[in-house]
């Protein structure tokens, strides 16, 4: 099946001029990405799961196994618009846990396997999650929290604790008919960081799966071709995971590969790719920078990476090309509208350190304070206009938020960047307090909430400092309550960050303060404790 939205190569010129967004009325991501690669080709492969012995699963066995769970979901409860959460690593029952709960209408909400209880409690809360899938490690945390979470009627797991998923799947009929979901209805909900409150719950509807595509097409080098199979060790409860290759794969009939990595191995990921043969991937600059210094294995046969998060830089850009013989390209874009700049070599004129251009169907410009187009060279926020498909609904429950992210019919991204003559657009910083590390944007709120739960911490602020790895690492200042001992506290205040938020959260160092740096309104000002 031809499914590409770019259908006619050509110059990035030519091509930006021929798109025009097709969006049909009524469109589902399961039936998209499963349900109608399983009446055509069924035994197609759709997965291989390198965490079971190279399992391969077909579309058939997708749709079936979703076709079960939803009428094991729609037992417990779960309908049109409610929330499904799944806390599990890459693997098939988190493909089958997002295909059934859209096959119901309902919103699914990807969730980090290592999230701690505090990160949980405010996610499942805040989200009304009707039914958890998870593991038994995951049925774990969720046993300590139940009790604040009222909404919460079933929870499933694939390895014990719980009511068994395999089981369920197995005993169950598959459900009769799907929902007929319109484009626009919604479909997944993502948790962003955000820098005074707590994160943000990201809305976004069906037709965001289209609206990645015409970047993936391209990016990955007029995606698909034959023998393309795909693989990112980024999570699948991230957007760039999720949607900037694994949904993408299955829409378009490329073998993906999923992986539970707990602590990501360059060594590994190398022989991996070369088992299996992958030749598309999508690798978190980190990642990139771990896999560098490693050998690659003879007979590896790499056609297209991305990496996003975090400019790659002149001397990476180069490594790919002379050891991997690839053409590195680089996109950019946030939770509430992802990938609409693009850096391709080749398909445009590129430059180390530029982003790039804005893909086909996005229209981008930098803008000043007031909404008004700034002069190419000068420094404005960067924006793109409504209308593209990949963007957000709205905030959950947010209704200020949303308006606040908008300045007319523009959406703020909140970063700052300039464009040049050309048209290459460059990042310069955030116009926040947001983190960039390791690919993940991390928002302090939640990191000083959880500081400041400990009984000897009477204020605290989190901020970023460069590191050459991973871009910035997450460093915390903390003022003490007189007479709190300071020995071996550091290591506990991290470690509580660790086991109750997330251990790609906690602090790399704690500084004790006397007091820390305020406005004359009481605010702290964290961008007085980022090293000069």
């Amino acid at each position: 099946m031809n499914r590409r939205l770019i259908a006619q190569p050509g110059t990035w010129e030519e091509m930006r001029a021929a798109f025009r967004w097709d969006i049909p009325e009524r469109f589902n991501i399961a039936e998209a990405c499963c349900d109608s690669w399983a009446r055509e080709v069924p035994d197609k492969v759709a997965l291989i799961d390198a965490s079971d012995g190279d399992r391969r699963w077909s579309y058939a066995e997708l749709k079936d196994a979703s076709d079960r769970l939803a009428s094991v979901m729609a037992d417990a409860g779960v309908g049109k618009g409610d929330r499904v959460a799944v806390l599990l690593p890459q693997g098939p029952a988190v493909l089958i846990t997002h295909f059934a709960a859209y096959k119901l209408g309902a919103v699914l909400l990807p969730l980090f396997a290592l999230f701690g209880d505090d990160a949980l409690r405010y996610r499942l809360s805040d989200s009304g999650t009707r039914l958890v899938v998870t593991d038994a490690g995951g049925v774990e945390k969720l046993d300590g929290i139940r009790a604040d979470l009222p909404d919460m009627a079933e929870v499933l797991s694939i390895d014990g604790g719980a009511r068994d998923f395999w089981a369920e799947i197995a005993a169950a009929q598959p459900l009769p008919r799907p929902e007929d979901t319109a484009a626009d209805d919604p479909a997944v909900l993502i948790y962003t960081s955000g820098t005074t409150g707590p994160p943000k719950g990201v809305l976004h509807a069906h037709r965001f799966l289209l609206g990645h595509l015409p970047s993936i097409e391209l990016h990955h080098r007029f995606f698909p071709q034959d023998g393309d199979c795909g693989w990112t060790p980024a999570d699948w409860a991230w957007i760039g995971g999720l949607m900037d290759l694994a949904m993408p794969c299955l829409y378009h009939g490329v073998p993906l590969v999923s992986l539970r990595m707990r602590k990501f191995d360059p060594a590994e990921a190398w022989a991996l790719i070369k088992r299996l043969k992958i030749r598309n991937l999508f690798l978190p600059p980190t990642a990139l920078k771990l896999m560098r210094p490693a050998p690659v294995p003879e007979g590896v046969e790499i056609r297209s990476i991305s990496s996003g998060g975090e400019s790659l830089g002149a001397e990476l850009l180069e490594w790919g090309r002379q050891a991997l013989g690839v053409e590195i390209s680089e996109i950019y874009g946030q939770t509430e509208c992802n990938i609409f700049i693009i850096s391709v070599p080749g398909l445009m004129a590129t430059r180390p350190g530029s982003m790039g251009r804005p893909v086909p169907g996005a229209d981008v410009a930098i803008l000043d304070g007031e909404g008004q187009p700034v002069p190419p060279g000068e420094v404005g926020e960067i924006c793109i206009r409504r209308g593209t498909p990949v963007m957000f609904l709205e905030y959950w429950g947010l209704p200020e938020k949303t308006a606040e992210k908008f300045h007319g019919p523009w959406l703020r991204t909140g970063d700052l960047g300039v464009c040049d003559e050309g048209g290459l657009y460059t990042y310069v910083a955030r116009d926040d307090d947001v983190i960039t590390s390791a690919g993940y944007r991390i928002g302090p709120s939640e990191i000083e909430n959880c500081l400041v739960g400990h009984p000897d911490v009477v204020m605290a602020a989190v901020v970023g400092e460069p590191d050459p790895l991973r871009t910035e690492v997450v460093v915390a200042h903390v003022v003490l309550r007189e007479g709190a001992e300071w020995e071996g506290l550091e290591q506990e205040l991290i470690q509580r960050v660790r086991d109750h938020v997330s251990p790609h959260l906690a602090p790399r160092r704690v500084d004790r303060h006397d007091s820390l740096p305020m406005t004359a309104t009481g605010k702290i000002l964290r961008r007085a404790l980022r090293p000069n």
